[in-house]
């Protein structure tokens, strides 16, 4: 007797991701109650299960949902504004007095919508955020069925969001409580940077994590202005002071990390902690450059994000699993410094690390929930095809994404939206170009 499942995926390969550089050639998946329920040949799928979809998908690789272990969704609406600065100019003088004008729960809602738009249509089905009124950016990610981690912001001053450090926690707990049971939905405390944030702050953010049990997701060691700063006013480096506030954990996940010494290396992998690297952010804001090679080899799990469209200029996390690849040989001189399975880990399991969501996410496994995408690998760019994980990490583009499920829920089929109208996010998003390039 044949299993009824609900859907059934004939594809040509199948990447898990774990175990890492396996490829399942002639593979088929099943999915039943929004969850991996077999992973099995295909010669044998149509005889093991009775589904009530079968979607043939040849010329298909079928792989995890890439996973945005950083970013700022709403800022898609600032894309393009203040291009070709430095980091402390470009935040200072543009970013931070553009946002105390027109963010609001209107612009964070349209910003919010537009990025994940581009980020399922990119095979993106989690993402870690980090910005004002979390709990709009969390209602949109629900409402469009991808799975995100939203941060409940802290800051040393006022915004639209909040007025001081007290009540930037205080509406965190709340929005924290509004998604406790929210299946897609999660939180962690996202304390700004070190140079935003006051030791009181801090401290607060660690006892509360610790408590609720979620990650703390902080930019660090960005740029030698941080770390140079921080020698003035603190009489340390950004990492000791996290250390001595006890902040350095298995829960911190920490931002960029540019400007390390050996010993900081070594400190950090001792506290068991994640790093995020977003390589074209500080490549384009010449912030400097992350030995991931090193970092992975003193046993520090790095994880891959995009930053803010403001400062990228996309949410393409194929580009930055490219970008990453290369970049780690040349920063290493050595070519086999980040292969593109290990690349491929970063932007995937990696990740699901970082947020505390690798029991449900991250990789294709049983029992995981059915977050995963199809790759059309028969265009002419993408051949011949010797080794498929090369050619998704070297040769395709998130233009060849064609299907995309999130607990099993189809968010992308064909290439096309199901669940967001992108006729409408059109019309948004030039309304708020001519708002703001008019102010």
């Amino acid at each position: 007797m044949s299993e009824k499942v609900d859907l059934l995926l004939h594809t040509d390969w199948i990447i898990p991701v774990v175990p890492e550089n396996l490829v399942l050639e002639h593979h088929s998946l099943a999915i039943k109650d929004g969850r991996i329920h077999a992973i099995l040949p295909t010669v044998e799928a149509d005889q093991a299960f009775q589904a009530e979809q079968v979607k043939q998908l040849p010329g298909h690789a079928l792989m995890p949902g890439l996973i945005n272990a950083h970013t700022h969704a709403s800022m898609s609406l600032l894309r393009g504004l203040a291009d070709d600065l430095p980091l402390m100019s470009w935040l200072n003088d543009h970013i931070w007095p553009a946002e105390g004008k027109w963010v609001n729960e209107e612009f964070v809602h349209d910003g919010s919508q537009l990025a994940i738009a581009e980020m399922l249509l990119g095979g993106t089905t989690c993402f870690n955020d980090m910005y004002f009124f979390p709990d709009v950016t969390g209602r949109v990610a629900d409402a469009a069925g991808i799975r995100a981690v939203v941060g409940l912001i802290a800051l040393d001053f006022p915004s639209v969001w909040a007025a001081d450090g007290d009540e930037y926690l205080h509406k965190g707990l709340l929005v924290h409580d509004q998604f406790r049971n929210n299946p897609l939905i999660h939180t962690a405390f996202a304390p700004h940077a070190p140079y935003s944030v006051a030791d009181p702050v801090l401290e607060r953010v660690r006892v509360l994590a610790d408590e609720l049990e979620i990650p703390v997701h902080i930019h660090l060691h960005e740029t030698n202005d941080e770390i140079q700063q921080s020698l003035q006013q603190h009489a340390c480096r950004p990492m000791t002071r996290l250390q001595q506030l006890g902040l350095l954990s298995p829960s911190l996940m920490a931002i960029h990390m540019t400007h390390l010494e050996d010993d900081e290396i070594a400190l950090f992998a001792d506290s068991g902690g994640h790093i995020v690297h977003c390589p074209e952010s500080n490549l384009k804001l010449a912030s400097g450059f992350c030995q991931v090679n090193r970092l992975m080899s003193a046993g520090i799990n790095v994880a891959l994000g995009t930053d803010g469209a403001a400062s990228n200029n996309d949410l393409n996390m194929f580009s930055e699993m490219h970008t990453a690849a290369l970049l780690a040989k040349g920063v290493a001189g050595d070519a086999s410094a980040l292969p593109a399975a290990k690349a491929l880990s970063m932007a995937t399991i990696n990740g699901a690390r970082a947020l505390g969501l690798e029991p449900e996410t991250g990789s294709l496994e049983i029992g995981k929930s059915a977050d995963l995408i199809a790759i059309d690998l028969g265009r002419l760019q993408s051949q011949p095809i010797y080794h498929p994980i090369s050619q998704l990490v070297y040769a395709a583009g998130r233009e060849q994404v064609r299907e995309v499920w999130v607990a099993g829920r189809q968010v992308v089929s064909e290439g096309s939206l199901t669940t967001l109208d992108p006729e409408r996010l059109l019309k948004r998003a030039g309304e708020w170009r001519e708002r703001i390039a008019e102010s």
